[in-house]
């Protein structure tokens, strides 16, 4: 009963991705080109929200759905690392058109050819978890 919850928020939240065209190859494209500012719009309103999501939680004291204490932990100071993480991400998400969550809900929409970014997406995490110790965290 518990995964149900889960289920139905991921079903709202392909919902929302595809009404809002966030997760269409073609605005992602134009997004990239500077032709179209709807994805910005959309990647900024989560990023506000976000930030006024984890104020509240920390001002509040909130708790999660099992009672548990929300606690964040401070991030690395140093900046390569995100750099680099970056540049990987932006490169994967502009040569496919589809960051993690859109890779899930176009293929669930019907675009099949989307397994193929979805084995390259989980191959790139094997690698990562392959080579980890050896990268500077």
């Amino acid at each position: 009963m518990k995964g149900l919850r889960f289920i139905f928020a991921g079903i709202m939240f392909g919902i929302i991705m595809v009404k809002s065209e966030a997760a269409s190859w073609y605005r992602i494209q134009e997004m990239f080109r500077f032709q179209s500012f709807q994805m910005y719009g959309v990647i900024g309103t989560a990023v506000v929200l976000g930030i006024i999501l984890v104020y509240v939680i920390k001002r509040f004291h909130l708790k999660d759905s099992e009672g548990q204490q929300i606690n964040f932990q401070n991030k690395d100071k140093r900046w390569p690392r995100y750099i680099i993480g970056g540049v990987i991400f932006g490169l994967g998400w502009g040569l496919t058109g589809a960051c993690p969550g859109p890779m899930f809900v176009n293929f669930g929409y019907g675009y099949t050819t989307f397994i193929m970014v979805i084995i390259g997406a989980l191959l790139g995490t094997y690698v990562y978890g392959l080579v980890r110790h050896r990268l500077p965290h």
